[in-house]
């Protein structure tokens, strides 16, 4: 997310009356997966045995993303962001780490914004309570991420 969309959600959320909140994802980039074809090796570990019984240089294959990869980000990104598309949400054309949604719930527009920024993302939110929009996308996220609530 661009320095000026956490402003212009600032703005909105103070203008609108909405809250706002940040969510921190715990080791993001350990919960994106790479491409099905893709093979990434690395050279062993300091404790690992940096040799094979052959002579020749062991190496492994890493199965996850991690800290480091020039890849890790944007597998994440690929993690995320179909994720929040999945649960209804629309991707601002602006600022592709920028997502809203609307919904009515009982006759009132609920609304929810979300701006994703490397690990942490921050979520403006018109209502919340039991059968609010954000209150089902926290146990929505809660349940499919390992995050942690960083407060307002």
């Amino acid at each position: 997310m661009r320095p000026t969309s956490l402003r212009a959600l600032s703005a909105i959320a103070n203008s609108e009356n909405m809250r706002m909140r940040r969510w921190d994802f715990v080791a993001e980039y350990l919960q994106g997966d790479l491409e099905r074809d893709e093979v990434v090796y690395c050279h062993a570990p300091p404790g690992y045995a940096t040799v094979g019984a052959d002579g020749r240089p062991r190496v492994c294959r890493i199965e996850k993303p991690v800290y480091g990869m020039a890849q890790a980000g944007r597998r994440w990104q690929r993690s995320l962001f179909p994720w929040l598309l999945d649960f209804g949400f629309r991707q601002c054309t602006s600022d592709p780490c920028v997502f809203t949604m609307t919904k009515r719930i009982n006759g009132v527009m609920h609304k929810l914004t979300v701006g994703c920024y490397v690990d942490d993302l921050f979520t403006l939110y018109s209502h919340d309570g039991d059968g609010s929009l954000y209150a089902s996308f926290v146990e929505a996220l809660t349940t499919r991420w390992n995050v942690e609530d960083e407060g307002p």
